[in-house]
């Protein structure tokens, strides 16, 4: 952690992770291998009232069948050492049937934290297609001898499930995780809030984890990353490779309230953010425009909202009040059941069935065209947590915009705020707008 202001650090607050680096890759056959590496991820954590040093105890697991039987190792990464340190976990020739976990269990010294796991898919690539991996149902491939990056099927293939367990591997309240691979990535992405006792709360009500007097004392609270591949799936996983990375954080809970997320930053610039390069692959945009309405379509006023998709070709549209001159509305966008869902001040559209957000991030824009007139993001959150950096932005006669490095707007997830429009005069068109890209 090179810029401790890039976390919000203050002398109250001291933050610690451990990373964790992931690499899968198919060989000829149903072949697979994997490797790990533990890497401190950050420096310069203590403060004069007190410290904050994370330990990550790992155990890990894996059963390849007769031919090759069990793998396991063992051993403890320290977050705060300088220098770093690492460990493996390899695995050659994994076929479907295998199985294996990753379990991490922690001490923190000194102080009561709050703690954050977060993850990435970092590569899911096709690499060259065999005669048979060709073959299957499932590949979306022809046979080639030429490296493919990205398209392919193991991330999918593989079945995970993340929970937590106690120190007599007993499992805690509910999952906080199940389905592919892919997916506990993705949903790690935006950062999963843990909760000390293992119980399902909100971020801003959770749990600490209890702080101990030495790294050889552990948390109760542990957790579990349990994969498998399924003995169904079939050739098209040949050759295939998955890259991932994990991340632990700790916060000490004394000052404050644990809702600072460090898995997503904000970062601020100028202009559009879509034609930032984490969005260079944007599915669709969500807006609110100051306009007055067309009645025939949506309901009388100046408010206009929308769902467009990168043609900037309307999907759906709705739209009422913004109110006087100062006003502030809240908004939200968020996907549920697969429809993509879009409100603001109360007021809600839907497109059915939305194409699924590929970006590497996610774009806030603000918008004024209107001399004297201010449009002002604020209070951005991504599940009721709150990004480091960045989380509000204003436009005055100018365009500017929030990137959300790192995250994604999957099944499930909010990216909520609060918007405000400001003038003199009354605006016209398409003068004062927002939008959120993913």
């Amino acid at each position: 952690m090179k810029d401790d202001n890039r976390y919000g650090l203050s002398r109250r607050k001291a933050l610690g992770g451990i990373g964790i680096i992931g690499l899968a890759s198919a060989g000829a056959g149903m072949g697979t291998t994997a490797f790990f590496s533990d890497e401190e991820s950050f420096e310069d954590n203590s403060l004069e009232a007190g410290e904050l040093d994370l330990y990550v105890h790992y155990d890990f697991y894996a059963d390849q069948g007769e031919k090759l039987g069990e793998y396991t190792d063992s051993g403890t990464v320290q977050g705060n050492e300088s220098d770093g340190a690492s460990v493996s976990y390899g695995l050659e020739d994994v076929k479907p049937g295998d199985s294996g976990e990753l379990e991490f269990c922690f001490s923190i010294v000194d102080n009561d934290a709050y703690m954050w796991m977060c993850g990435e898919l970092t590569e899911n690539d096709e690499n060259t297609v065999t005669e048979p991996e060709a073959a299957s149902e499932y590949e979306n491939n022809d046979q080639t001898g030429d490296e493919i990056d990205g398209d392919g099927e193991l991330a999918d293939a593989i079945e995970a499930t993340l929970y937590y367990y106690d120190q007599d591997g007993e499992t805690k309240g509910s999952k906080i995780f199940d389905g592919t691979l892919r997916g506990a990535l993705f949903a790690l992405r935006n950062g999963v809030p843990l909760d000390g006792e293992g119980s399902e709360n909100p971020v801003d009500d959770r749990n600490p984890f209890i702080g101990v007097e030495n790294d050889g004392h552990q948390n109760d609270t542990c957790v579990l990353l349990d994969w498998k591949v399924p003995t169904e799936v079939g050739n098209e996983i040949q050759t295939d490779s998955v890259g991932f990375d994990l991340s632990f954080y700790a916060e000490q809970s004394r000052h404050n309230d644990g809702t600072t997320n460090p898995c997503v930053t904000g970062r601020e610039g100028e202009g559009f953010a879509k034609l930032e390069d984490e969005l260079e692959d944007a599915s669709w945009h969500a807006r609110g425009i100051y306009a007055d309405n067309d009645t025939s379509t949506v309901e009388a006023g100046n408010a206009e909202l929308d769902i467009r998709d990168p043609g900037d070709n309307d999907l759906t549209e709705g739209g009422s009040e913004w109110g006087s001159s100062g006003d502030t509305n809240s908004f939200e966008l968020t996907i549920d059941g697969g429809d993509a869902i879009w409100s603001v001040n109360g007021d809600e559209i839907t497109v059915e069935d939305a194409p699924i957000p590929m970006a590497d991030g996610v774009g806030v824009t603000v918008k004024s065209s209107k001399e004297d007139a201010i449009v002002t993001v604020e209070n951005i959150l991504i599940n009721g947590s709150t990004p480091s950096g960045a989380t509000s932005i204003s436009a005055e006669e100018e365009t500017n915009h929030i990137i959300l490095e790192g995250a994604t707007l999957q099944e499930g997830d909010v990216i909520s705020g609060d918007v405000t429009f400001e003038w003199d005069d009354e605006p016209s068109g398409e003068e004062l707008g927002f939008r959120v890209d993913v």
